[in-house]
């Protein structure tokens, strides 16, 4: 596909369950070469104090990263993630997490195995990262977990235009108004030209359902990031070459 054209560069995660313990945490620490943050004081500073600097997160950090360095940064332990389903309910598993990137036709280009507790958001440039390597695409589609201003302007850096959902998080306001003009849109039967692209975003959907149903995601046997990554590879792998055939035939 390194040829063609790709309109829509679909990306999302998928939790794995492993087959192993998770981590504890001051082993995590020690494995990311970190030391846990340490709190600072509540409430404003005393007179002459200066309040401490807060870190910057890992999105703004890897925008001044290499691909090898951002690859290095993410953790690839086994631990304890939770992620909201499309009915708000919180789940919790043990194990990894699979980030994916998947064009048109349900074509997966790159993927990308973390810790479960890694946010989404925090895989989506290096992601982009390789997929731009590989491919040209025009729009990467995404959900409201990857809405954050840092992923937005490396979208667009890359020639892109990114249609990310808008997470109002605790803006009560903003919420209010995102919900009436749904509902208007609802009422007079219409949609953005942007909302009808941000639907192709069921191919990663998809993708993610056929790999645990079909291709072995939900059937792990193994132990550690290495083994658990050949195992799920084996899945994308199928799935790539099925979908390439149909195109074909």
């Amino acid at each position: 596909m390194s040829n063609e054209i790709i309109s829509h560069n679909s990306r999302d995660s998928t939790a794995v369950e492993g087959w192993e313990k998770p981590i504890p945490k001051k082993v995590q620490n020690e494995n990311q070469k970190q030391s846990p943050k340490k709190k600072g004081k509540k409430g404003r500073p005393k007179k002459g104090e200066e309040k401490m600097a807060s870190e910057p997160s890992r999105i703004d950090k890897q925008l001044n990263m290499t691909l090898e360095e951002m690859l290095q940064d993410l953790p690839q332990y086994c631990d304890v993630g939770a992620k909201k389903d499309s009915k708000g309910n919180t789940r919790y598993w043990v194990g990894y997490k699979l980030h994916l990137d998947i064009i048109d036709g349900c074509i997966p280009v790159s993927a990308l195995l973390t810790s479960a507790s890694v946010h989404d958001s925090q895989v989506a440039i290096p992601l982009a990262t390789i997929t731009s390597k590989k491919i040209t695409n025009l729009y990467d589609l995404m959900d409201s977990a990857y809405d954050v201003e840092g992923i937005h302007q490396h979208s667009k850096s890359l020639g892109h235009v990114p249609l990310i959902d808008q997470n109002p998080r605790r803006n009560q306001e903003m919420k209010k108004d995102m919900e009436a003009e749904a509902k208007a849109q609802k009422v007079l039967n219409w949609q953005t030209p942007e909302a009808l692209r941000y639907n192709e975003r069921t191919t990663v959907e998809r993708g993610n359902s056929r790999l645990k149903l079909e291709l072995g995601a939900c059937t792990l046997k193994v132990r550690g990031h290495k083994k658990v990554l050949c195992h799920l590879m084996f899945g994308v792998l199928t799935l790539a070459a099925d979908q390439l055939l149909k195109i074909i035939m």
